[in-house]
């Protein structure tokens, strides 16, 4: 990506052909880059945060993070959990004039797999749900575990419902609602805007139990959810259930989070509306697929709304209160 600068290592045959440094360190560095698409809340996590964990979490917050187009309303953003990863400032590394001696530096971020962790290959065995402990931790969040509906049974499990306000939208938001306060559940409706406080945030997902969503950004909320809460994601129609396996489902299970998903169908979608049951684009997803990421990305993520059946809907809802009785 043009955005992303490179950053040359050198091996030299002697230490006298270095220069002479002005800063020595008696811990190890990280150079790591900002860049790419982050401003996208999963990619925040998936392209940087996540890596960022893997490779730092390991030195126990002695680590100097170096930093290439350096992103200071990023770091705003995010700044406790920069500041949980590493107890000093961050190094703006393109403008840094000094000559800095560590004894050990890692280069650039590592990304195992879509918004997770592959234990076998991270330092000390670090999982998704490390990772989720971690944040915990870093904001302070009150909540391990949802409600258990066994030892609770007067208690209202209660339910986030994601609500985009672009593409990917629910039509019948409040039906939705309606519907899952019918079946038990406290609803709350929530549209997190992209300038919202993480920490803010962060603490009202963890007091819920369910966390429902479109496919999308605001499903990365999960990361703030107590272990074996549930999340359900509706996945828009268009054969896109690999894609939302990889990029949430797999991710949601490895985090030790109970997993649903609810698969839009053609009559659900407003694409019936727009193009009619006879366009290639209800009739032969497998086609709009075959004609590249372009069009799938057009049509089933960019011109897509949906209007839920609350009937089909509701035994997804059902699992879910089922999942909290365990």
């Amino acid at each position: 990506m043009t955005s992303i600068k490179e950053v040359t290592v050198k091996q030299l045959n002697s230490p006298q052909e270095a220069p002479l440094c002005t800063v020595d360190y008696k811990h190890p560095a990280l150079v790591f880059a900002l860049g790419g698409l982050i401003g996208n809340y999963w990619h925040d996590f998936t392209d940087v945060l996540v890596p960022l964990f893997i490779a730092s979490r390991q030195f126990d917050r002695k680590v100097q993070f170096l930093i290439t187009n350096i992103q200071p309303w990023w770091l705003g953003k995010y700044e406790k959990i920069i500041r949980a990863l590493s107890r000093y400032e961050v190094i703006d590394f393109d403008k840094d004039n000094q000559v800095r001696c560590f004894f050990r530096v890692l280069v650039g971020l590592e990304m195992h797999k879509e918004f997770s962790i592959d234990p076998s290959r991270a330092p000390n065995g670090y999982s998704m749900a490390d990772f989720t402990k971690f944040l915990r931790s870093t904001f302070n969040l009150q909540r391990d575990h949802p409600i258990r509906l066994s030892e609770n049974p007067d208690v209202k499990p209660r339910l986030m419902i994601i609500d985009r306000t672009n593409y990917r939208k629910f039509n019948n938001t409040q039906e939705i609602a309606r519907l899952a306060e019918r079946l038990g559940f406290e609803t709350i409706i929530a549209d997190p805007k992209f300038n919202l406080g993480v920490d803010e945030f962060a603490k009202t997902v963890n007091s819920f139990d369910v966390l429902l969503g479109a496919h999308g950004a605001g499903l990365t909320n999960c990361v703030f959810l107590p272990t074996n809460a549930v999340v359900i994601q509706v996945v828009p129609y268009g054969n896109l259930e690999h894609m939302a396996k990889v990029d949430f489902g797999d991710p949601i299970v490895d985090m030790k989070l109970n997993y649903l998903e609810y698969s839009i169908s053609a009559e659900e979608s407003t694409l019936m509306d727009i193009y009619g049951k006879d366009h290639p684009v209800i009739k032969d997803p497998i086609s709009i697929h075959q004609s590249g990421w372009d069009k799938v990305a057009e049509y089933y993520l960019g011109k897509q709304d949906m209007r839920v059946n609350v009937d089909r809907f509701a035994p997804t809802l059902l699992k879910a209160r089922e999942l909290l009785n365990k």
